[in-house]
C-alpha cells in the first residue's frame, strides 16, 4: 500500500484541534486521530466536528478500548469515525466485541500493542482476532519514566521490523520518534506514519508546537508520500 500521513490531534480544545486540523490538511496529511486527550475533554462531540468540518477524510479514534467494546465502537462510528483504536492488553473478548462492531459499522479496527511483554506475539494476536491494522506503540509515560532514571529511552523501531515481519497487516509505529525516524517508518515495512508529540504537539503541554508547523508537515509529507508500496521487508 502507499504510505498515508496521520496527524494525532492530541489536544484538549476542540477550536485548536480544528484549526491544527485544518492546517495539517493543507500540507498533505491523509488522516486525522482524536487524539485520547481530546477525546478525554471533547468526547463525542468533538468527533463530530471533525467529520463536520473534514467530510471524507478518514478519522482515527484514539479510544484506547479496554471493555465496552462494541459500545464504543459504535458510538464513534455513528459520531463520524472510521477508524478505532482497541488495546491488545484488553481480554479476548473485548477485542472480538470491537472487530464486531467494525464489520456491523463500517469502520476499520487498529489493535494496539502498548504494555505487552511479547510486543510480535501481541501484534501477531491482535492480527488473528480481526484487527485491519497493528498500532506498534511505546507509550508516553514508559519512555518518559524510563529516560528519567537516566536509562535508554525505548523506541518503537526497537522491534519494528519482527512487528512487520510477524502479520500481513499494515503497521503504525507509535512513541516518541524524532522527524528522521517518522520518514523512515516506510523503509521499515509501515507505512501508516503518525506524526504527534513531539512532532507536531507539545508533549509537555498538549497544544500546538511552536514554529512553522504547517512548512515542516509539508516536507514531511512529501518525503514520506515519496515510497512507492509499502509492505514487509
Amino acid at each position: 500500500m502507499k504510505p498515508i500521513v496521520q496527524i494525532s490531534l492530541d489536544l484538549t480544545n476542540i477550536d485548536e484541534a480544528l484549526a491544527t486540523a485544518a492546517m495539517a490538511m493543507r500540507a498533505g496529511v491523509d488522516w486525522l486521530e482524536a487524539g485520547t486527550p481530546l477525546i478525554l475533554a471533547e468526547g463525542l462531540r468533538g468527533v463530530r466536528l471533525l467529520r463536520e468540518a473534514f467530510p471524507g477524510v478518514p478519522i482515527v479514534a484514539d479510544l484506547k478500548t479496554m471493555d465496552g467494546g462494541y459500545l464504543e465502537a459504535e458510538m464513534m462510528a455513528k459520531a463520524g469515525a472510521t477508524h478505532v483504536v482497541v488495546m491488545a492488553r484488553a481480554h479476548e473478548e473485548t477485542i472480538k466485541c470491537v472487530v464486531n462492531a467494525g464489520r456491523d459499522f463500517g469502520v476499520k479496527v487498529m489493535g494496539d500493542n502498548l504494555g505487552c511483554e511479547d510486543m510480535v506475539a501481541a501484534a501477531k494476536w491482535l492480527e488473528d482476532l480481526g484487527c485491519d491494522y497493528v498500532i506498534h506503540h511505546i507509550g508516553y509515560d514508559e519512555r518518559r519514566g524510563i529516560a528519567a532514571r537516566g536509562m535508554r529511552m525505548p523506541s518503537p523501531l526497537d522491534q519494528l521490523r519482527d512487528v512487520v515481519n510477524a502479520v500481513h497487516i499494515p503497521v503504525q509505529a507509535v512513541g516518541g520518534l524524532s522527524l528522521e525516524q517518522a520518514i523512515q517508518c516506510p523503509a521499515f515495512g509501515a507505512p501508516l506514519v503518525v506524526l504527534g508529540a513531539p512532532l507536531t504537539i507539545d508533549a509537555d503541554a498538549f497544544k500546538t508546537a511552536d514554529g512553522n508547523l504547517e512548512d515542516s508537515l509539508r516536507l514531511i509529507c512529501n518525503a514520506i508520500h515519496a515510497y512507492g508500496d509499502v509492505g514487509a521487508v
